[in-house]
């Protein structure tokens, strides 16, 4: 039987899931879409000091208006990857005992995001595969957009390891 309460809405919604089932009920279905979160000046120093990727195009926005093709700072391309189990958390919520982060597939960058950018991920379920000890493996076809950019800034398959 497959259990699922929806309250998914186009921008920022939840959508509760109960079992393995009603994940594989939404393989190639609708995408869940995260809120908008902003990329400050402030988060990208943070990444900056977690990572030791103090690269001038980063972290020195005086500069970076001077000297990128940029026009000012932007952030990591890994820092909006990172931010892709998060925005994953403010869409989906999953009934389970635990769920670890798999790896990922494939990842690209297809543009940079100036300091200032609000960011949201849309999560579409691309395959569920059974896994060891009961877990099921999903993978996520991810695209995270800025906010006014008109194309995407990272394009991944995520993958995700659930125990239910």
């Amino acid at each position: 039987m497959t259990t699922e309460r929806s309250t998914a809405t186009p921008e920022g919604g939840l959508v509760e899931i109960a079992d393995a089932s009603s994940l594989r009920a939404r393989v190639g279905g609708e995408a869940f879409v995260s809120a908008w979160v902003e990329i400050d000046q402030a988060r990208v120093n943070r990444f900056a000091d977690a990572t030791d990727d103090h690269q001038w195009v980063h972290v020195d926005p005086d500069r970076a208006r001077r000297d990128s093709p940029f026009g000012g700072a932007i952030a990591h391309g890994f820092l909006t990857l990172s931010l892709i189990p998060s925005l994953l958390g403010q869409t989906v919520r999953m009934e389970q005992r635990m769920v670890v982060n798999y790896g990922l597939n494939r990842v690209r960058f297809p543009a940079p995001v100036p300091v200032g950018t609000r960011l949201r991920a849309s999560f579409v379920v691309a395959d569920v595969a059974d896994a060891p000890d009961g877990a099921v493996n999903v993978t996520w076809d991810v695209t995270v957009e800025g906010d006014g950019l008109g194309k995407p800034v990272c394009i991944a398959q995520f993958v995700t390891r659930h125990y239910f």
